[in-house]
């Protein structure tokens, strides 16, 4: 037997999600879980009898590596139709087990040892350690609140010969916030005479309030040419435990994409991916899907009013980060632990989603919930 003391994590200072501990807390305390960012209510119907369609007929074999041709083709006419690019669905699109493993795959491919990738905190927490695990040296630059604006003078600054990644997360978890046209200007000046790669992480892409534009980097040729646009069926059709994503890209990326994706999860659920197919080319557009969570969060917001909480500007996303600076000077971990004990509702610290900065005294609240659940909750909250 080997010495297991010999044995050398590779990310040793990582413990289990932040998202998985406020769960299962939730679960021991009879919380309402406004923590985890998954729905608490069924996806549609006919989603489900779209999928048992395929199993029934025999649509239940290894899927081809980079997606089920169908749902490809789906994408990249959505795509075109949203944003104005073409990708090719024959060499261009990669179907993944999740945004996650398009996040994974993408920066093992692309990140070597000792590149620098640059990575804007808070920031969703498969970003790093996948930077770590490729040799990467991870550059944070910290967005602070109340608005989390990213400061481009200090991305260009952080910019040197051995960025090979930027990561950008817009609509941004846990924030809520979104990058707009001067955002996608400043990074267009940020990558200037750099060969460095975009990896954009727009999960919420259809989850953006108030009349905005969703500002992918496919609107931008410049940019899509050095660009990998990750997204996901998750979010969009409330089924985020089918864990089915995407990532697209050039040609050229995308073969590095792919080179590592069928090494980790080969291919992705094929009766669930001819579902999907089907319900993107059917609605491309989604455009219901920003009004019925707008809805949710104004209704949350108008539910928890009376409360000691300040609401944070939300412009994308299911998340509502609040300020409790009026309740308690506590770090947010412990206050976070007392709300789930003492007051039963969960939700989640924003520390885990940081390095060695001050996450301010806030938490992140998830409103992608029945109206039930949200008024369950909005009561104790307000008597915090």
């Amino acid at each position: 037997m080997p010495d297991i003391k010999a044995l050398r994590s590779k990310l040793p200072s990582t413990g289990v999600s932040i998202f998985a501990v406020m769960s299962k807390l939730a679960t021991e305390h009879g919380a309402i879980n406004l923590s985890q960012g998954f729905p608490d209510f069924d996806c549609s119907p006919d989603l489900v009898d779209t999928v048992a369609r395929h199993m029934r007929a025999g649509q239940n074999q290894y899927a081809p590596m980079p997606g089920v041709f169908a749902l490809r083709t789906a994408l990249a006419e959505k795509i075109q139709q949203l944003y104005g690019r073409r990708y090719d669905p024959a060499t261009e699109i990669t179907i993944t087990a999740g945004a996650t493993e398009a996040l994974y795959s993408t920066l093992t491919a692309l990140v070597h040892g000792g590149d620098e990738v640059i990575l804007f905190q808070p920031a969703y927490d498969s970003y790093l350690p996948a930077v770590e695990l490729s040799g990467g040296v991870p550059r944070l630059i910290t967005l602070r609140p109340p608005d989390y604006r990213i400061d481009w003078d200090e991305v260009r600054h952080a910019v040197s010969a051995r960025t090979r990644v930027i990561v950008i997360n817009t609509p941004h978890n846990p924030t809520g916030t979104i990058l707009d046209r001067d955002d996608v200007r400043g990074l267009t000046r940020a990558l200037e005479r750099t060969d460095a790669v975009v990896v954009a992480d727009e999960v919420y892409e259809h989850i953006v309030f108030d009349g905005a534009r969703h500002e992918s980097l496919a609107r931008y040729p410049e940019l899509a040419e050095r660009a990998v646009v990750i997204s996901s069926f998750g979010k969009t059709y409330h089924t985020t435990g089918w864990k089915v994503g995407y990532a697209a890209a050039p040609q050229r990326l995308s073969v590095e994409i792919q080179r590592v994706h069928q090494f980790v999860a080969f291919a992705v659920n094929t009766p669930v991916q001819h579902a999907y197919a089907e319900f993107v080319a059917r609605d491309p557009l989604c455009t219901s899907l920003a009004p019925f969570y707008q809805q949710k969060r104004d209704a949350f917001l108008s539910l928890i009013r009376k409360s000691r909480f300040k609401p944070l500007a939300c412009r994308g996303t299911y998340f509502q980060m609040l300020d409790y600076s009026a309740i308690t000077e506590e770090p947010d971990e412990a206050f976070a632990l007392r709300l789930i004990r003492d007051h039963g509702v969960a939700a989640i610290p924003v520390s885990p989603f940081l390095q060695g900065a001050d996450p301010g005294p806030v938490l992140r609240f998830c409103f992608a919930k029945r109206d039930e659940t949200l008024e369950f909750a909005a009561e104790r909250l307000c008597r915090v």
